[in-house]
């Protein structure tokens, strides 16, 4: 089965309300004309400082799909979502286990692209303290490190019609920038993200041609 490519534009906010009429094999490059701080959909919005993040000019808006925090500046992260239609040949009812083909994709066009070292995470989710905060904070199925350090994080939000994979790769990391946007984050928690992920090390448009040239090789097991 093929795969349709759409490209979207504008706020972060309006980028995350749009919902396709039915689910397909789809990939939606998200291109944000601001930046913006994006919580996950049951996280509360007293786990981030609000005046922090209006002094540094974002839109807090809320996904649909779970986790923590991402921020999204058109540039630093390479965003991407992915839909897939429930009874799908990929498709797996296991919530953990339906994220491996999109890890295992991301880290096979990681590769392809030249990132070091890119492993998809198979084993059980690394929670940290600050983990259902900020995105990049732990490790949950399918996301990917590079160099040893998170930079794929994906989070997904399932219907009985389909699933929407949201999926951020890290082009930029400052992890001073997101730590300060965790309300009442301690002094190491900025050192603490610095050694958990990190930027892909690749070009993000390189790396999304790679990403398709995989999903259309792509066969499940």
């Amino acid at each position: 089965m093929d795969w349709d490519f759409l490209e979207l534009t504008g706020s972060a906010d309006e980028i995350h309300q749009w919902q396709p009429e039915s689910f397909a094999r789809r990939v939606s490059l998200c291109r944000p004309t601001g930046p913006a701080l994006v919580l996950g959909s049951t996280q509360p919005e007293s786990s981030i400082d609000a005046a922090r993040a209006a002094g540094l000019g974002l839109e807090v808006v809320r996904r649909r799909s779970g986790g923590g925090a991402v921020l999204v500046r058109p540039g630093g992260v390479l965003w991407v979502t992915v839909e897939l239609p429930a009874g799908d040949a990929l498709w797996q009812e296991d919530l953990g286990r339906s994220f491996a083909w999109l890890g295992q994709a991301w880290a096979l066009a990681l590769a392809a692209a030249g990132a070091e070292d890119p492993l998809a995470h198979s084993g059980p989710p690394v929670r940290t303290e600050w983990s259902s905060t900020l995105c990049f904070a732990g490790m949950g199925a399918g996301e990917v490190k590079v160099a040893g350090r998170k930079a794929v994080g994906l989070a997904q939000r399932r219907t009985r019609q389909g699933a929407s994979f949201h999926c951020a790769v890290l082009l930029e990391w400052n992890p001073q920038e997101m730590a300060s946007l965790a309300m009442g984050g301690p002094e190491w928690l900025a050192e603490a993200l610095a050694n958990f992920a990190g930027p892909c090390g690749v070009a993000g448009g390189a790396l999304l041609g790679e990403f398709r040239q995989v999903l259309a090789t792509l066969r499940p097991d």
